[in-house]
């Protein structure tokens, strides 16, 4: 027996529910605006929305000095650490870092 939602064609996210953070560009702000006080030196921050504008996911990209000599996944606790609460009400987060290259 085939689970649940396999090979039945694409599997698409539901929006649990419409909040303060997840208003599309509202929330996209929200996350650069904290991850750019976190890393003052980042010399790239960039935040989408990749739930369909529910705020339920997001991919993050830091390019950050603050990296440099850190492996990736010390790079990743940092994003996550930097942003804890606002991680909590995500379904899933893709995180993307690295330090400037030269």
């Amino acid at each position: 027996m085939a689970a649940a939602g396999l090979g039945r064609g694409p599997l698409f996210l539901r929006c649990r529910s419409w909040r303060g953070l997840a208003s599309g560009t509202d929330g996209e702000s929200r996350l650069a605006r904290l991850l750019r006080e976190k890393f003052p030196r980042a010399s790239t921050i960039k935040v989408v929305d990749i739930s369909g504008g529910c705020g339920d996911m997001y991919e993050i990209h830091v390019e950050s000095e603050e990296f440099r000599e850190k492996r990736p996944v010390q790079q990743h606790r940092m994003v996550t650490q930097a942003l804890s609460e606002e991680i909590k009400h995500m379904h899933g987060l893709r995180i993307f870092t690295s330090a400037p290259k030269g």
